[in-house]
C-alpha cells in the first residue's frame, strides 16, 4: 500500500489516542513517551506517526504534510476545515467549549471583553448572539483574566469545571461539544484511497467496538 503519515496530537490526547489505534491494529514500534523523536514507524509498514502540537495538526493535514490527523473539534472549529474530510468522531477526549464568567457578577452594558485563544470561534458565536465584544487573545490561564479585570467573560475548554469553581467562576453557555476527530486531506484521499480507507475503517471498527461494550 501507499505510504501514509498520521499526525497525532501530543500531550493528554495522545494518551487516549494510542490505545484506540492499538485496538485498530496500529501501534508505534517504540515507546513514544520515552523518545525524543517526532516521527515513528508503526506495526503497519506503510503507516508512520508524527507527533505534534494540537494547534498544528489541522495545518499539517490541510497542506498535505500529513495524510491523516487526530485533532480536537475545538481546533478544527478555530482553524477551519477547508481541504479536509472529517470522516470519524473518535469519541475520546470529550469536553465542552463554553463561555464562563465570575460567579454572581452581572455583565456590563454594551460591549463586553472576552478573553480566549479561540478568537475565531468566539467572534462567530457572539456575532450570532448579536453581542458586541472586544476579543483578547490569551494562550493559557484564562481564569486569571476576569480575576485581574482584564476580561468580563472567557471562552475556554471545560472538562469538570473544577478549575473555574476554584477561581470563583462558573460555566455559562455551551458553544460546542468537543471530542477528538479523525481528519483526512482531500487530495490524499484521492491519491491514496486504499491505504487511507483501510486506516479509517480499522478505527471505525475500534470505535464501534468500544461503543458496543459501553452500551
Amino acid at each position: 500500500m501507499e505510504k501514509i503519515t498520521i499526525a497525532l496530537t501530543k500531550g493528554r490526547i495522545l494518551k487516549d489516542t494510542l490505545p484506540l489505534f492499538a485496538e485498530a491494529g496500529i501501534e508505534p514500534v517504540e515507546n513514544i513517551a520515552e523518545s525524543r523523536k517526532l516521527i515513528f514507524d508503526t506495526t503497519l509498514a506503510h503507516v508512520q506517526f508524527v507527533v505534534i502540537r494540537g494547534t498544528d495538526v489541522p495545518t499539517y493535514v490541510q497542506l498535505g504534510a500529513a495524510d491523516i490527523g487526530v485533532a480536537g473539534k475545538d481546533m478544527l472549529l478555530e482553524h477551519g476545515a477547508a481541504g479536509m474530510y472529517e470522516p470519524l468522531d473518535l469519541g475520546i477526549a470529550r469536553c465542552r467549549l463554553m463561555t464562563a464568567m465570575m460567579r454572581d457578577q452581572a455583565l456590563p452594558r454594551g460591549k463586553i471583553k472576552v478573553a480566549t485563544k479561540f478568537v475565531n470561534v468566539a467572534r462567530r458565536y457572539f456575532a450570532a448572539q448579536g453581542t458586541q465584544v472586544e476579543l483578547i487573545k490569551l494562550y493559557g490561564a484564562m481564569e486569571l483574566a476576569p480575576l485581574m479585570n482584564l476580561a468580563d467573560v472567557i471562552v475556554d475548554i471545560v472538562d469538570t469545571g473544577n478549575t473555574l469553581r476554584a477561581n470563583g467562576m462558573e460555566p455559562a453557555d455551551t458553544i460546542a461539544d468537543i471530542s477528538s476527530r479523525l481528519v483526512v486531506n482531500t487530495s490524499a484521499m484521492k491519491r491514496k484511497h486504499e491505504a487511507i480507507t483501510d486506516v479509517v475503517e480499522r478505527l471505525r471498527k475500534a470505535v464501534t467496538a468500544r461503543e458496543t461494550v459501553s452500551a
